[in-house]
């Protein structure tokens, strides 16, 4: 369960993060997936992390202190936000200068439209999280959207889709929807799972 959730640190470069050693968690995925509601929507708190319909709102590293034990840490989005070609290089460099050195990150949640097929964008970033051996999850979100045969369609579709890139076996995979909470206690409990094996 989460007791708490409350803003600790926004850092523009990873050496700004928490000094601290407590597990942490981050959540990422393409600009306007729905990552801030459903950070929002785990914590039961809809102003802790902020929404925007405009893509690339985040563009630091957020800290947040869950039930003051482990971090949940929200990244800058990546693809087609509106910024210019430095400001996406500098994204793209502070997101892998963080997967490289916190070595605090005990798992990357990637999430996912689950409205869409793959697309190349998710597909290359996943498959970059396994070539360096970085543990993550796929979540699949705005599920509320789709009817029960869509959601299995496209999951299937997407499991088949990693397998034919030479995955042995797909990532844990959750799906989840901000707006009705499903899937969100399959994560609380994911994550619970990960620290008591600390």
């Amino acid at each position: 369960m989460i007791h708490s959730a409350r803003f600790l640190v926004s850092s523009s470069d990873v050496d700004q993060c928490p000094k601290a050693s407590s597990a942490e968690y981050a959540f990422i995925g393409r600009s306007n997936v729905g990552k801030s509601s459903l950070i929002n929507a785990l914590t039961n708190n809809k102003k802790l992390a902020k929404t925007s319909g405009t893509p690339g709102k985040t563009k630091l590293i957020n800290h947040f202190v869950i039930n003051e034990s482990w971090f949940l840490v929200d990244l800058p989005g990546y693809g087609y936000a509106k910024v210019s070609k430095q400001e996406r290089n500098e994204i793209k460099k502070l997101i892998h200068g963080y997967f490289e050195k916190r070595k605090q990150l005990v798992n990357i949640f990637v999430l996912i439209d689950s409205r869409h097929k793959p697309q190349k964008i998710d597909v290359d970033f996943i498959n970059m999280l396994g070539a360096q051996q970085h543990p993550f999850s796929i979540v699949f979100t705005k599920i509320d959207k789709l009817s029960e045969k869509q959601r299995k369609g496209n999951l299937s579709h997407y499991q088949s889709h990693l397998l034919e890139q030479g995955w042995e076996s797909t990532p844990p995979m959750f799906e989840t929807s901000a707006k009705t909470g499903e899937g969100k206690q399959e994560i609380i409990n994911y994550i619970e799972s990960i620290n008591s094996n600390l």
